[in-house]
């Protein structure tokens, strides 16, 4: 690959992208959800990349952006909790199409069960985000820094004390 051990076809990550769509169609039919669509600035570089939004019309329930990056996609659920798929697209790492695909599958089936917590700490040297997601094949936590304004920001909008997200509620039929 021209000497770059990083350099690698990201072909491989179109079915990614093809098995995000279907699901994304899926829970909107499955679920009372707002979708939104656009193409947003993504990434160091400001990219403009798609972006769908599935916004639960229950305000305790959580929501779910999907970026279509270039070569997987970027996750975010909650408020806080971001993934990237994959995180790494070199050939060294090699990951799995197949693999990450049920990874989102996981992580999503995890959210829309209420299995989303997310708060905000304070400490000597400032704010953090806390956040751990539950379900079915996937026990993580993440935590990361907050500016004061993001850190004001969430406490104002709730999360000075734990948030367990709600389960998604499902369209009458």
């Amino acid at each position: 690959m021209d000497g770059d051990r990083h350099a690698t076809p990201t072909d491989r990550f179109v079915a990614l992208h093809d098995a995000a769509d279907a699901l994304l169609d899926d829970l909107t039919e499955r679920y009372l959800v707002e979708r939104r669509e656009t193409k947003e600035p993504f990434g160091l570089d400001d990219a403009l990349v798609r972006t769908v939004r599935l916004i639960p019309r229950s305000p305790s329930a959580a929501p779910l952006a999907i970026h279509f990056t270039n070569p997987g996609l970027v996750v975010r659920l909650g408020r806080w909790w971001e993934e990237s798929l994959p995180p790494c697209a070199c050939a060294t790492c090699d990951d799995d199409p197949r693999a990450l695909e049920e990874r989102l599958r996981v992580h999503i089936a995890a959210l829309i069960e209420g299995g989303l917590w997310e708060r905000v700490r304070r400490g000597v040297g400032g704010s953090w985000f806390e956040t751990r997601l539950i379900g079915a094949g996937v026990t993580a936590d993440r935590e990361g820094p907050l500016s004061a304004a993001g850190a004001r920001d969430a406490r104002r909008g709730g999360f000075a004390a734990a948030v367990q997200w709600a389960p998604w509620q499902f369209r009458s039929r």
